[in-house]
């Protein structure tokens, strides 16, 4: 069996003021059919790495086109977007006849003029290879799950974890399902049901460790294939933001629709309990410093750019100095200028230093700090279990109350402790930690905090979805709404199905 796969990934913040260009993609790498050769240990690399194994094992050959990937941030160029997908499709072209299509995607990829990117590939795909090849389909949980997309695709799974450690394994039930398809052992068929909410959903914090498992519970019984909770992509303002949940049955329409229907019924009733409370910079300062034991991370969950934010915000920095509170990490602060001025200044050298508050309102003002430069390095990475994330040239400075800041040239969040270890920086002595990150920090992080608290500061990604200001996407959500559904009663909450 031939099997065609590609990757394109990146989550659009249409309220980011920059737009994704070419650059940004460059930044992780653009492989034309060989990133499983030049990069089998980086972030981009995994997925095609694991899709050439998979193959090999059951027999089959994997014709590899276009792999690259993007840090999110505003609507990707038109013309960059067109290129990536041409680039596919041309492939495509040239590898047909295919028995069956994988394609590695996010689920929230904007451009200029194209709100559902995924949707739009997919199509575009299906149109080339017929309605006889079975397409499947990776994406994010942080998907707009779209009706062109579950239109033209045969399987779409998405993650289940947040943060994001189980892309592997959902990869293989996306692979499994797509073979199965194409050997005509099974014929899936998707319901999907529309929550009606808007949200941030972590699994790392009952009740949903239990609904994940719930999901799992359901898969492989009674002809039930795959279970998926997309918790879409908030900052992303397009007509199907939102939470969906997809059930994929073997050609059983009504089932999948019952237990799509039911699973969000259950999502509805536990959505108080699964809100992740959120507290003032002054609250979780407070907090962090009430006890003894061990750090206390901290995160700057509205200036992550893992969700299109700038990384460079002050406001937590500037009211830790205030309070003169010592004995904290922090990090990582993208400010390309401050890093150059200390390459310059050298190691150990003691200067006044603008950091931060560079890339406009959602930064805050800059903060100027008598600092001493600690550690320089001229590629520096952080690690996350058996990859590596590049965070360019770095510097590690301090100020005199023992404040530990690490500035980065590349505009990535704070995923594990390595990022602040490999310059030297002690965490366990530390009274604070904070990153700059939304949940992705948790899984490397949590295991040497004492605690972890969840901050809002005036940041590009703000947790208040009351006032997300919207205009494309339709206002009858929760929270915003109390009840979304009016008084229909739930069997009437039709999902949308095939």
């Amino acid at each position: 069996m031939k099997i065609f796969a590609a990757t394109l990934v990146t989550e659009t913040n249409t309220f980011a003021p920059s737009p994704t260009g070419l650059g940004g993609y460059a930044a992780y790498g653009i492989y034309h059919g060989d990133a499983s050769n030049v990069v089998p240990d980086g972030m981009l690399g995994l997925g095609m790495v694991e899709l050439h194994r998979l193959a090999a094992a059951h027999g089959h050959e994997l014709v590899e086109s276009l792999s690259t990937m993007a840090q999110p941030s505003g609507r990707t160029v038109q013309q960059v977007y067109e290129g990536f997908r041409e680039e596919i499709l041309a492939d495509l072209r040239a590898a047909l006849p295919v028995d069956a299509v994988v394609l590695m995607l996010h689920g929230a990829m904007v451009a200029e003029h194209c709100d559902d990117c995924e949707g739009d590939l997919i199509e575009s795909v299906r149109a080339l290879v017929g309605e006889a090849v079975p397409i499947g389909v990776e994406l994010d949980l942080h998907c707009h799950f779209t009706e062109r997309m579950r239109r033209n695709a045969n399987v779409i799974i998405c993650y289940k974890e947040y943060p994001h450690t189980d892309a592997i394994d959902r990869l293989r039930e996306v692979f499994a399902l797509t073979v199965a398809t194409a050997e005509g052992r099974i014929r899936p068929v998707t319901a999907v049901h529309d929550c009606r909410m808007v949200g941030i959903w972590h699994t790392t914090r009952e009740p949903m460790i239990g609904f994940v498992k719930r999901m799992q519970s359901l898969e492989g019984m009674d002809g039930v294939l795959s279970v998926s909770f997309g918790h879409g992509f908030p900052w992303g303002d397009v007509a199907e933001t939102g939470a969906r949940v997809w059930v994929i049955t073997d050609n059983d329409e009504v089932k999948a629709r019952r237990i799509a229907m039911q699973l969000g019924q259950e999502l509805w009733e536990m959505r108080e309990a699964a809100r992740p409370v959120v507290l003032s910079i002054d609250e979780a300062l407070d907090r962090a410093l009430a006890g003894n034991g061990g750090p206390v991370v901290l995160a700057d969950v509205a200036d992550n750019p893992g969700g299109g934010a700038p990384c460079d915000s002050t406001f937590m920095l500037r009211r830790l100095v205030e309070r003169g509170i010592g004995d904290v990490a922090f990090g990582c602060v993208y400010d390309i200028g401050a890093v150059q001025m200390c390459r310059e200044a050298g190691g150990g050298a003691r200067l006044t230093l603008r950091i931060g508050g560079k890339s406009g309102v959602s930064s805050g003002m800059p903060l100027d700090l008598r600092v001493t430069v600690r550690a320089l390095a001229d590629e520096h990475e952080q690690r996350i279990g058996g990859a590596a994330c590049s965070l360019g040239s770095a510097a590690w400075v301090s100020t005199d109350d023992n404040v530990d800041i690490v500035l980065v040239s590349v505009r990535e969040q704070t995923l594990a402790p390595t990022a602040f270890t490999d310059l030297g920086v002690e965490l366990a002595c530390k009274r604070i930690v904070v990153v700059k990150s939304t949940q992705h920090f948790h899984a490397e992080f949590a295991p040497i905090a004492r605690d972890v608290l969840y901050v809002s500061t005036p940041g590009a990604l703000t947790p208040d979805f009351v006032n997300i200001p919207y205009r494309v996407r339709n206002l009858n959500y929760w929270p915003r709404i109390a009840n979304p559904f009016g008084d229909l009663p739930l069997h009437d909450r039709s999902p949308n199905h095939v």
